[in-house]
């Protein structure tokens, strides 16, 4: 049997947080399987959680402190995992953005806005002041540092494979001025290219089609089961139950067979960027 592989709970909160469930999980004499049993949460989640990867949602706390008798402990810690876990990024989005770099895929689907992997700094900046248009300029960009360091994991000596789909749309809304435009789908080519990721775009002359009713992430790991995450304004959800989970599958493998190919997708990317650049773009 291999060796057992404690949490260094000095690393961050949210280690700590871990460290501590374990200690009282095994103390209580509870396997994983025991303490999740009456909660509406999987073993591979627990276990995240005892190694500092995922954040604690109040309800697991509040049960969790029932079934180890903690008098409240985990549920008064959430509130401090919650924040050091955050790190600039929406509360419902800080779990997904936990999970991305141990992802072995990462499946998007884009109607509306291009994807945070897929963004520039300029973009990121744009949609966040849109959406806060009363902060404070170091509010915004707390929230453009985390978007751009989240790409850092195309960087890693095994990234994730990226498989995104985009609304053709997307190609031609000027979120900004023509040479940022520009900027951003070459960008977006780039990225594509020099990872040998896949693309693909849904032309805007395609009939109805799967997804039509907002964005979609999907995302496979080594150890741990299938999520899909989808979100919508000031909201996310992220969805482990996996009939439901089989169910995104289906609809994102139809979504494919929609849109236009990979060689054909990254055409009309380019010809986007360069009707940009010499100011022929259409809205």
């Amino acid at each position: 049997m291999p060796a057992r592989k404690d949490t260094d709970a000095s690393a961050s909160v949210p280690c700590f947080y871990g460290a501590e469930l374990r200690f009282k999980r095994e103390a209580a004499g509870l396997t994983l399987d025991q303490l999740a049993d009456g909660s509406f949460r999987g073993v591979p989640f627990l276990s995240q959680i005892e190694h500092g990867e995922r954040r604690m949602p109040l309800d697991l706390a509040r049960h969790v402190d029932r079934k180890l008798g903690t008098d409240g402990f985990f549920e008064r810690r959430c509130e401090d995992a919650r924040k050091a876990k955050q790190s600039g990024h929406a509360e419902y989005f800080a779990d997904v953005a936990e999970m991305e770099p141990d992802a072995q895929t990462i499946e998007d689907w884009a109607p509306m806005l291009v994807p945070g992997l897929l963004q520039t700094a300029a973009y990121a900046r744009a949609l966040t002041r849109a959406a806060m248009p009363r902060a404070l300029d170091g509010e915004v960009e707390e929230k453009v540092i985390a978007r751009m360091a989240r790409a850092s994991l195309f960087r890693r000596e095994n990234p994730p494979e990226y498989w995104g789909i985009l609304d053709e749309s997307l190609l031609r809304r000027p979120v900004l001025p023509a040479e940022a435009m520009a900027e951003l789908l070459e960008h977006i080519a780039g990225v594509v290219r020099t990872t040998r990721s896949i693309l693909q775009i849904v032309p805007e002359t395609a009939a109805a089609h799967p997804f039509m009713m907002g964005m979609v992430r999907l995302m496979t790991f080594s150890d741990a089961p299938p999520v899909v995450y989808t979100e919508g304004l000031h909201s996310g959800q992220l969805i482990e139950f996996p009939s439901l989970v089989r169910e995104y599958r289906r609809s994102y493998d139809l979504l494919r067979a929609a849109a236009l190919s990979p060689e054909a997708s990254l055409a009309r990317i380019d010809a986007a960027a360069e009707d940009f650049r010499h100011g022929k773009h259409r809205e």
